[in-house]
């Protein structure tokens, strides 16, 4: 039996999603999986939308797992809430096909990257990024606009492992009392991808990259990585489309 869940979580105390079994650093996967364990006195493994990066935090990450055994699933989802640290929560849990898979069938992903303009707030050190500095802001949103639709990323991605072009549907910024956030939807993103393209609006808007700087680096005709990458501690993985 195929198990889908909606997952919410703060990423600060954790190294990343994804198990780490060298390093021996704890996960969210791994906090779940040992919870699971619990329950059923065996291993399951859970498999995920996609890994989010240490720091990042999720309101709607995917996983399943499997089950050999019939559960009344309110019951299930409320026993494992209750052996998961605060930090971690199941939103809901259902069955699913066993054809489901987190991340094969997912079609689209939002992410959301909050910025706090206002004066510095120690208190929100965890969950914003605090940056009060001279942004153009008419810069940065002359950049997100290139970011739209079907690029070959590779300049904003950190590793060379598959295809690197994606599609962008929608990018967003919306400012509330000091507040810059960021909404970015697409097809799929790899790693820091999303970190990367927030940075470099954001460095534009301080004209430490030029508009045409970035064009170049889109179309591939400078193949350089961008050196801007924003902190992980604003990013939230929202929502994940099937």
């Amino acid at each position: 039996m195929r198990l889908k869940a909606i997952i919410s979580y703060n990423g600060k105390n954790y190294f990343g999603y994804q198990e780490q079994t060298k390093t021996g650093e704890i996960t969210i996967q791994e906090v779940i999986q040992n919870v699971l364990k619990k329950i059923f006195s065996k291993e399951i493994i859970i498999y995920s939308s996609g890994r989010t990066d240490r720091g990042v935090h999720a309101l709607g990450q995917v996983i399943h797992f499997d089950i050999d055994e019939e559960r009344d699933l309110g019951k299930l989802m409320w026993s494992i809430n209750s052996l998961l640290p605060t930090d971690i929560h199941f939103i809901s849990l259902e069955k699913v096909d066993d054809e489901f898979h987190a991340r094969y069938c997912a079609k689209g992903k939002t992410y959301r990257y909050i910025v706090n303009t206002n004066e510095h707030n120690p208190l929100l050190d965890d969950i914003v990024y605090n940056s009060k500095r001279p942004y153009d802001i008419e810069i940065v949103k002359k950049a997100m606009k290139l970011f739209l639709g079907e690029h070959d990323f590779y300049n904003f991605s950190s590793n060379n492992e598959g295809d690197s072009r994606r599609i962008i549907y929608s990018f967003n910024l919306e400012q509330r009392d000091g507040f810059w956030i960021f909404n970015i939807k697409g097809n799929g993103f790899r790693r820091y991808m999303v970190r990367m393209i927030i940075g470099t609006c954001l460095e534009a808007g301080l004209k430490k990259i030029s508009i045409q700087e970035i064009k170049d680096m889109l179309e591939r005709k400078k193949d350089v990585r961008t050196r801007f990458k924003a902190p992980s501690c604003g990013l939230y993985l929202v929502e994940v489309e099937y």
